[in-house]
């Protein structure tokens, strides 16, 4: 597998320490034993530096969700949607702590592996069927966009008012123009910590973008102003411009899939956690808790400046919303090239956990070789371009895979591994953190 060099090419599993020491508190690679350099759970040292995986794990969270919640917001109010996202935050947070503290019992760095540890073979192709679920709709949500969006800027910078035809502003074919050129040859990279640099860029960009959502609601009049062939045209005759602070309608029901949806990151917390140097849970938890910490403030002031720009005219894909304003606007149209470079550098980041899934489900045996390596990532390409051209609507996306895998991931699963792996001399059936994990999920 392309996370970890294994000697005999399969996980090695470790039983709790003999001197009796709580895991929690050990490095997982462990200076020195006996004069000698040990590594309790693998041979591979990881030499991935706090930061870089700080910018790989927030790029794993941030994605394309984040151009939905402003939508989320108008359908839930001010104030109900700040403590919806706080609540999915911290429980994201916890069970990234209750991973964790499955892997450091059993010495288990694989999603797939505590799958299996904790429920048997059901277990592994579980995690496995459950990751490279979520991870494929991520890939196409992030993909959508680039379908959508890119013929736009295309179109705009060659100054066109409407599409030509032209093979170059058809996204379909962009789509897999874009996938050839500059994702497949990323995801062919054998670590994740090499995308660390990429990670940081498309950070970058998304910090542009939250900029420039906050520049434009002191820039755009309320009610809404149309540019059509360059004449202003009110396209919101009854528009309210006044913010709700609780609403409850048909559309509500689709705000815990998106939130669950934007804070899913757990398919990649172990494989960032292999690569990591020094690698503690105490440092690896310091990680997770930096990164969703600086999503949810991205997420918050992004869902709250872009609803209140366009308020009830807020559309599921807030860039679509911008580009009723004025389609030929400079500063938006270098926002939307942002957001296409960020997210099509996300995609590499969240493929190589399926991949991984997917190599622990058919060669659990097997050592690394390039062939597989490859032949996996150009199959999840092409099978995953064919369900872009063919899904009509990227809410279709947000709203089954935050309704499926995305509870799975956060709540379901981790909560369901810890009740299962951690023993009960350290923690009774019925003690006060097992009972926490049981109800977790039916918080939300």
């Amino acid at each position: 597998m392309e996370l970890q060099k294994l000697s005999n090419g399969h996980h090695l599993d470790f039983q709790r320490m003999e001197d009796g020491s709580s895991p929690e508190q050990e490095e997982f690679l462990p200076h020195k034993s006996n004069g000698k350099k040990i590594s309790q759970f693998t041979d591979f040292e990881g030499k991935t530096s706090f930061g870089m995986s700080v910018f790989n794990l927030s790029n794993a969270i941030m994605g394309s969700g984040i151009l939905g919640l402003s939508y989320a917001l108008s359908n839930t109010g001010i104030i109900l949607f700040p403590i919806l996202l706080t609540c999915i935050a911290v429980l994201s947070s916890y069970s990234i702590h209750l991973l964790l503290r499955s892997a450091g019992v059993v010495g288990i760095r694989a999603y797939e592996q505590l799958g299996k540890r904790a429920l048997g073979h059901t277990g592994k192709i579980l995690a496995a069927v459950v990751i490279t679920m979520h991870n494929i709709g991520a890939m196409s949500s992030y993909l959508f966009i680039v379908k959508y969006e890119l013929p736009l800027v295309i179109q705009a910078f060659l100054g066109l008012q409407h599409s030509t035809g032209e093979w170059f502003l058809n996204g379909n074919y962009l789509i897999i123009i874009v996938s050839i050129c500059i994702i497949l040859p990323l995801a062919l990279m054998r670590q994740l910590g090499y995308l660390g640099y990429t990670s940081g860029f498309s950070l970058t960009c998304m910090v542009f973008f939250l900029i420039s959502v906050i520049y434009k609601k002191f820039n755009i009049p309320c009610p809404l102003q149309g540019f059509s062939n360059y004449t202003a045209v009110n396209i919101s005759i009854d528009v309210e411009c006044e913010a709700k602070y609780f609403t409850i309608n048909q559309q509500t029901a689709y705000t815990v899939p998106i939130l669950a949806f934007a804070f899913v990151c757990h398919p990649e917390v172990l494989p960032i956690y292999t690569e990591l140097h020094n690698p503690t849970k105490r440092r690896m938890q310091a990680i997770a808790n930096v990164s969703i910490l600086g999503m949810f403030v991205m997420y918050l002031l992004t869902a709250i400046f872009g609803y209140l720009t366009f308020f009830a005219n807020t559309e599921a894909e807030l860039l679509h919303t911008y580009s009723k304003v004025d389609p030929l606007d400079t500063l938006i149209l270098c926002v939307r090239l942002a957001v296409l470079v960020a997210v099509t550098l996300t995609v590499p980041v969240v493929l190589f956990p399926i991949r991984r899934a997917l190599l622990q489900l058919l060669f659990p045996e097997k050592p690394f070789h390039w062939a597989r390596h490859i032949f996996i990532a150009v199959c999840l390409l092409f099978f995953v371009n064919l369900l872009v051209i063919f899904v009509p609507n990227i809410r279709d996306i947000f709203g089954i895979i935050g309704a499926t895998s995305a509870p799975s991931l956060i709540f379901i699963l981790p909560g369901l591994f810890y009740i299962r792996i951690v023993p009960k001399d350290q923690e009774p059936t019925f003690s006060r953190p097992k009972i926490q994990v049981g109800t977790e999920p039916l918080l939300v």
